[in-house]
């Protein structure tokens, strides 16, 4: 049986719509799945919500928020009210979770430490949105070879700093070891998002070099790679914390396998490169 705190994120059988993603977690005994807006949207939030309830599954995470890093004017105008939108559809499915990206470099710019303070802005505007749907923000910060096209945020630290001026119910983060798992701060960055109370998802899968062509699609199965899931695992578990772990794989080869394969594995390495290291 899949372990019942597994969560596989929908992105990672990417082509696969929103029932036969369901369909797929449900015979391969998961309990919960990380939804993204673009397979609800295609069914109409009113539909997907049925569906997922029909399930049975919970729903770990909403995938994604953020992109909000330009200039004021009518596109972050834009941005903020698509992420209010998107804090309704969270709550909407009972989920208490939605994964910001925040967003890199704007067009022309090379101000990073502008972009992390109109995060800082945004967030501030978000804050009682997020707060009255009881939402948690989750800030994830990316790998730094992401910094100037998705998230100007790299670091666990950057994100807890973004996050402290907020209430923890409303703005926490994500801790992702395809992203985090080189930063020599990383293990004292858990034990802080613990203590600060900020952390909102743990997602797992691993990561290897070569890259992929496009390194966007360089997430591996857990065990493929070189990230070490005992000491990230192990830091998160002492924090307290206790949700649904969520796998997600962004990867060519990986998504042209079949959906079913794809669950089993993904069951089967975190069974084998998680699982041992959480607390029963």
């Amino acid at each position: 049986m899949t372990n019942p705190i597994l969560s596989m994120n929908q992105a990672t059988i990417k082509y696969a719509d929103l029932r036969q993603t369901l369909d797929t977690l449900t015979k391969a005994g998961y309990q919960s799945v990380g939804l993204w807006r673009e397979p609800v949207e295609a069914v109409g939030l009113d539909t997907a919500v049925k569906m997922v309830a029909d399930s049975g599954l919970r729903v770990s995470t909403m995938c994604r928020g953020g992109f909000f890093t330009m200039p004021e004017g009518p596109a972050r105008r834009a941005s903020i009210d698509d992420n209010r939108k998107l804090i309704e559809e969270t709550a909407a499915f009972g989920c208490k979770v939605l994964v910001l990206v925040v967003g890199g470099l704007p067009e022309g710019s090379k101000d990073l430490i502008g972009a992390r303070a109109r995060v800082a802005d945004a967030l501030a505007e978000l804050e009682s949105d997020a707060l009255a749907a009881d939402v948690t923000l989750a800030i994830e910060p990316l790998h730094p070879m992401y910094c100037t096209d998705r998230a100007c945020v790299s670091t666990l630290g950057q994100a807890l700093d973004l996050a402290a001026p907020f209430n923890p119910k409303a703005v926490g983060v994500t801790v992702d070891t395809f992203h985090i798992f080189w930063d020599p701060q990383v293990l004292d960055s858990i034990a802080r998002a613990g203590r600060e109370g900020r952390i909102a998802t743990y997602q797992v899968c691993d990561y290897r070099t070569p890259f992929e062509k496009d390194v966007l699609l360089s997430r591996h199965y857990m065990g493929e790679g070189v990230i070490d899931f005992m000491s990230l695992t192990q830091a998160v578990a002492a924090t307290g914390w206790r949700g649904d772990i969520e796998c997600e794989i962004f990867n060519q080869a990986v998504w042209d396998t079949p959906f079913d394969q794809v669950a089993t594995k993904v069951a089967d390495s975190f069974d084998k490169e998680v699982a041992p290291y959480w607390p029963l």
